[in-house]
């Protein structure tokens, strides 16, 4: 989220320096990522997360925050506002109708505007949009768009002459098609909440305007919309359609019903500044159920045991007062509790430990003196643990190396609700992935500088019936597959069978040094793979008995460039006639092209030129 200083100014007129200013908000609020100076004004990026989306996406929310923990005085917009009068629709235009036909809307206020002029923006709004990155296009959608970074709120505006009846919010049929503003067509399913008429679709319910309802230059009635739509089916609709929009990041994080009156003032009363010549009708507002007050309790003990940090009852009270946050205190034995009203937007306080981070973050996690309990027990054996220990420490006895595939798969019995990819499916056995992994290690074996592949993994694996620990290892000729508990018994002695305390498998199971050496690829470094082909070169160097492997690779590694992925390795070597042959291959590779023969071929005859200036060499 970009936030402009400037525009925070409007809100904090005392607010400190940049610099300070994004301290404060990293140790406090949220993480700073970036202040980029721009023209005269600061631009912060802060990372803001989930849990404070509903309320910190906006400049207000911002100001708000930072009001209350400096303790400085914040400038409530809505007494700036013009706001328009409202007039019952003219006689012989039809009134707004607005039918919620779904739960997922939970709140939709709609207004219609009639006598608007789209033209540009007055220069305040350009800047304003501009400096947090975004494009101004006219005044009606740089007015909604102003909105929602001031407020937090994702408005919309409709053609009003453009639509076909009232306004519909409805689940969309199987097949209907939508082109969005951007110009791109999506087809519908029956999940995906949509605006309609009683024709067609207008838009993808807080996600993206549609083309047919689009406001344009000649555009001179509108509707607004200020609705509130549940997160989930949000989210679900717009990864469907691969759709991110800053609509779509407030809604999914979900909003309060609440805010949406307070946006509808703010954009009236935009409208009427940029177009006071506009008739603004009545609002409809449907609000089937309301937003349900919440209270909560907590003591100042428990707050203090939970940060490890003693506060007072005062401070607590301070930080109330500061906040805003309506409380009735109730002093008395063992401990003083606060009871308080949690506010509409703050969605993210619900239990007692909310509080407690509230307060903590507010006094600052640095105040929290660090101390490591003591713990005095023998921590209790975890079996399946131990077992997975116990067969990777036997596998990697055995001279296989570990891997992990995929848990997802484009095909299978197991589908799942929502997928992080486009593989919509999980796992069922660890084979089909370790076949893949083996096939792919073998391709890359001079890059691994091994002759045979051998390779395990032990995993999750899903059936209709539940989750299942399995086991798979093989090479290219052979995989088996088998459950963890199968694989414990066919494998382990009699005198381990059955033996998992604590103190028992710590003897029984074979130790990391057993299974160690020099070359084994438990102790190797992870080298970044490139996703460039190889190639590989051999050299064989004949030199006077006595001349050892280690002279020959001297040179060879000296005079071999910056292409080399993996050697100069020596992979035989015999003797005949009072002289060595070595030989060396080589691979080469680059991070950021393919290599050409010319290239590798160009190297090789430096090789070859250096080896054949020492007396008594020759490359065969």
């Amino acid at each position: 989220m970009k936030i402009s200083y400037n525009w925070l100014k409007w809100y904090i007129p005392e607010v400190p320096d940049a610099n300070k200013l994004a301290d404060l908000i990293t140790y406090h609020l949220a993480e700073v990522e970036t202040v980029e100076e721009k023209e005269g004004n600061s631009i912060f990026d802060i990372k803001i997360l989930p849990n404070r989306a509903h309320d910190l996406l906006s400049h207000q929310g911002v100001a708000r925050e930072l009001a209350s923990l400096l303790n400085i005085k914040y400038v409530d917009p809505t007494v700036k506002y013009k706001i328009p009068a409202s007039v019952k629709t003219p006689a012989g235009k039809p009134k707004l109708k607005i039918d919620v036909q779904t739960n997922l809307c939970r709140r939709y206020m709609g207004r219609i505007v009639r006598g608007v002029k789209v033209r540009s923006s007055p220069k305040w709004v350009v800047e304003h949009l501009e400096s947090i990155g975004q494009r101004s296009i006219n005044n009606i959608v740089d007015a909604a768009n102003i909105v929602m970074f001031d407020c937090g709120q994702p408005t919309h505006a409709f053609d009003l002459d453009k639509i076909k009846g009232g306004i519909i919010v409805r689940d969309a049929k199987d097949g209907e098609k939508i082109i969005t503003l951007d110009g791109k067509e999506f087809s519908l399913a029956v999940t995906n909440l949509a605006i309609a008429d009683s024709v067609n679709i207008l838009a993808l319910a807080g996600i993206k305007g549609g083309k047919i309802a689009e406001v344009d230059n000649n555009t001179k009635n509108i509707i607004f919309e200020v609705a509130n739509f549940d997160p989930v089916s949000v989210r679900k609709t717009a990864q469907a359609l691969n759709i991110f929009t800053d609509a779509r990041k407030r809604f999914e994080n979900d909003l309060s019903p609440e805010l949406a009156p307070s946006a509808m003032r703010e954009l009236s009363a935009l409208i009427f500044e940029m177009c006071p010549e506009a008739i603004f009708e009545d609002i409809v507002d449907i609000y089937p159920k309301k937003q349900e007050i919440k209270k909560l309790s907590f003591s100042t003990d428990k707050i203090s045991k939970i940060l490890g940090l003693k506060v007072s009852d005062k401070k607590i009270e301070d930080i109330m007062k500061r906040y805003n946050f309506t409380y009735n205190l109730v002093v008395g034995a063992p401990t003083t509790k606060f009871e308080i009203i949690v506010p509409s937007m703050r969605l993210d306080l619900v239990i007692e430990e909310d509080m407690a981070e509230e307060i903590g973050r507010i006094l600052g996690y640095d105040k929290v003196k660090g101390n490591i309990s003591k713990i005095n027990f023998k921590p209790k054996i975890n079996e399946t643990y131990a077992k997975i220990s116990w067969a990777r420490n036997k596998l990697l006895e055995d001279g296989y190396s570990e891997v992990m595939t995929y848990t997802f798969c484009d095909k299978g019995k197991v589908e799942v609700m929502q997928s992080a990819s486009n593989k919509k499916f999980l796992r069922t056995s660890l084979t089909d992935g370790l076949k893949e992994s083996i096939k792919l290690n073998n391709t890359n074996a001079p890059l691994l500088g091994s002759d045979k592949i051998k390779v395990f993994e032990i995993g999750t694996v899903f059936k209709k019936s539940g989750e299942e620990m399995h086991i798979a290892y093989g090479d290219k000729k052979e995989v088996k597959e088998m459950s963890l508990d199968d694989f414990y018994s066919k494998n382990s002695s009699s005198e381990e069978h059955g033996y998992f305390s604590a103190e028992k498998f710590l003897v029984l199971a074979p130790s990391r040094s057993q299974v160690s050496s020099e070359e084994n690829s438990y102790f190797q470094k992870f080298k970044m793979w490139s996703l460039f082909p190889f190639i590989a070169r051999d050299v064989a160097v004949w030199v006077p008995e006595g001349v050892k492997s280690a002279n020959v690779k001297k040179i060879i590694k000296e005079n071999m460039g910056n292409m080399v992925m993996r050697g100069p390795e020596l992979f035989d070597e015999f003797k005949k006639d009072g002289k060595v042959s070595y030989a060396f291959r080589i691979v080469f590779q680059s991070y950021d092209r393919t290599l050409t023969d010319a290239e590798v071929n160009e190297v090789m005859e430096k090789i070859t030129d250096k080896i054949k200036k020492n007396k008594g060499w020759q490359v065969r």
